[in-house]
């Protein structure tokens, strides 16, 4: 399996990176898992140009361009012939080493890229809906790291450890006032009364901070919902409108659209998929197979 490392094709068991990054010293980096299917990925450009803009406003670095990264992304799916696969862009503040010995003052970025077979998820899951619990902690809109995906994950993968103890599939995060910001690794939707509702994401207000990551995923959820002629709305929710939604679902690169039916002992809705969620998960399959296959 050949994976991408600061401009080189090598093979994943060839791959060294030092042990004085930034990324493992200090947990400094960002990265994006994207979707390939046809030997293609989906909206790579948008993911890479989130990334550069977040690498940019954190000071990670000024020295990242999107359309390389992006196809730098495809060329991995290619080079191994993967049909579909799941790829993720790891960028790290790089290694310190030099700069302490040499007093550098500009360090460049660790860049890895490397892709996996898709995770595959029980049809049950998109045909009778999940369960997911509500995290411990609470996010804050005025932490300027919020809303970006740095290496930072463990409160969410611990988040998620929790959620499965009690067999669920996702843990929903609120913010330090109570809003829905999002799942563990995924953005959130609510259908009430026909209108479709999603928390307000990092950028969209600028007058509202927010924690809330502007997924790839939940914007072409938005995308298709218009093309439906489904009212869109983005906007704080709190945890009544949650229980109180008819219809709630979980966004992202992975698993696409995956419809929730209960909130820990809480039933969403009539307790099974709803209308709305299934012909938006229809209309993700066939965006993606229409954008993967070559038609634009």
């Amino acid at each position: 399996m050949l994976v991408w490392l600061n401009g080189k094709l090598i093979q994943r068991d060839s791959v060294l990176i030092s042990a004085f990054d930034a990324g493992f010293q200090h947990g400094i980096g960002l990265f994006e898992t994207v979707a390939a299917r046809n030997r293609r990925v989906f909206r790579a450009q948008a993911h890479t140009r989130r990334l550069v803009e977040s690498a940019r406003q954190l000071l990670l670095s000024n020295s990242l361009h999107a359309d390389p990264l992006a196809d730098a992304l495809e060329l991995v799916v290619q080079r191994n012939e993967m049909d579909s696969a799941r790829v993720r862009l790891t960028v790290t503040g790089g290694n310190l080493n030099p700069s302490r010995e040499l007093r550098q003052t500009k360090i460049d970025p660790t860049i890895l890229i490397e892709a996996q077979p898709p995770t595959v998820y029980p049809d049950a899951f998109f045909e009778r809906g999940v369960m997911v619990t509500i995290a411990d902690g609470r996010d804050n809109p005025l932490n300027p790291m919020a809303g970006h995906k740095t290496l930072n994950y463990w409160p969410r993968i611990h988040a998620l450890q929790l959620a499965a103890a009690k067999k669920a599939s996702e843990a929903l995060w609120f913010t330090v006032d109570n809003h829905v910001a999002a799942g563990s690794v995924s953005n959130i939707f609510l259908a009430i009364d026909d209108v479709l509702y999603t928390p307000i994401a990092r950028g969209e207000d600028p007058d509202r901070p927010s924690c809330v990551l502007p997924g790839i995923t939940r914007e072409a959820i938005l995308q298709i919902a218009e093309r439906l002629d489904i009212p869109t709305e983005r906007r704080m929710l709190d945890i009544d409108r949650l229980l109180a939604a008819d219809e709630v679902f979980l966004t992202n690169s992975s698993w696409g659209v995956l419809p929730v039916v209960a909130v820990e002992k809480s039933r969403i809705g009539r307790g099974q998929v709803g209308e709305m969620t299934s012909r938006l998960r229809q209309g993700w399959l066939e965006l993606v197979e229409r954008e993967t296959a070559g038609e634009r």
